[in-house]
């Protein structure tokens, strides 16, 4: 490890916890991460899953500030964290979280979620999303005016940023009904039965991106074909989850590309980001860009914003 630690930096999700010890702009000078996300940190046990993870940090450098992202700020997190209502930009985030005793050291620093029109008809919200978008805008200014964050995942968030704020997001669970479709209906069954890996399946997939972008009915006349389509021998069991996936991210991208002005921008899992710019590329889209990265990005941000780090920062 090179360089004087700053800050400690965490991603704390569901499933996962990541950690990173920052130096001066934001430079990573350590990582750990441990399968200790909140689902699995028992009743009481934060502090010390906290302190195992940051606490020889800590030993090294015991001013050190900390702060986190994600569903840690949850109800079923570590302590709720209220959430920001969008629009909000960098300075909301950075004036409303939520200070967490660690015992083993300084104030764990929890950063809000973001909420949209939670007294109307149809709420949004998102945990984590947040940092990761205030990340890519400093990682590519030219976002800044405006843009649109893609993240690609279980629950695909599609972001609208303007003028360097959030000024709303809209929640695709496509990823979820993927599994669900795949484990627990009769249409993940073919290629269970094929008893063979699935294959890359490129040309199922975009036979289902452009299926889903024709059908001005949506999928759910459409899902079915990736059962009727192997028994008619049209298409090969094993393919038909490829099939799958492309229906429902085309439709994603039926749905959301009409409302999403400005620059588009991936972040996630980059072979799940690649599956999209295939996806977009059908749709007419080739300028989307990937960002990697943005996680640390904003929880640096976020904490320079803060004033925890920083020129008028100085960490013993």
């Amino acid at each position: 490890m090179t360089g004087q630690p700053q800050l400690i930096a965490l991603d704390w999700g569901t499933s996962s916890l990541r950690a990173f010890l920052m130096g001066a702009d934001g430079a990573v000078l350590d990582t750990r991460a441990a399968p200790m996300g909140i689902m699995q940190v028992p009743a009481g046990g934060f502090p010390t899953v906290f302190a195992d993870i940051a606490g020889a940090w800590l030993r090294d450098a015991p001013g050190l500030p900390a702060v986190a992202c994600g569903m840690v700020g949850s109800a079923q997190g570590w302590q709720m964290a209220a959430y920001c209502q969008a629009p909000t930009g960098l300075a909301g985030l950075a004036t409303s979280m939520l200070a967490v005793t660690t015992g083993s050291g300084p104030d764990l620093r929890i950063i809000p979620g973001i909420s949209l029109d939670m007294d109307g008809t149809q709420p949004e919200v998102m945990r984590g999303e947040e940092t990761q978008v205030f990340g890519a805008l400093s990682l590519h200014p030219a976002l800044w005016e405006s843009a649109r964050l893609v993240m690609p995942g279980t629950h695909c968030k599609w972001v609208s940023v303007q003028q360097g704020g959030i000024a709303g997001f809209q929640t695709f669970m496509t990823g979820e009904l993927f599994a669900a479709l795949q484990g627990h209906t009769i249409l993940g069954r073919p290629a269970r039965d094929a008893g063979q890996p699935a294959t890359e399946g490129e040309a199922a997939f975009s036979r289902g991106i452009e299926a889903a972008r024709g059908s001005l009915g949506g999928i759910a006349p459409l899902l079915f074909s990736a059962r009727t389509l192997v028994l008619s021998g049209q298409l090969q069991a094993a393919d038909s989850l490829n099939y799958l996936s492309g229906l429902l991210i085309g439709d994603e991208l039926r749905c959301a590309l009409p409302d999403a002005p400005g620059r588009l921008a991936l972040i996630g899992d980059p072979a799940l980001c690649d599956r999209y710019l295939r996806a977009l590329a059908l749709f007419g889209v080739t300028d989307a860009i990937t960002i990697t990265g943005a996680t640390e990005a904003g929880l640096w941000q976020i904490a320079c914003q803060a004033g925890l780090v920083g020129p008028q920062k100085d960490v013993a």
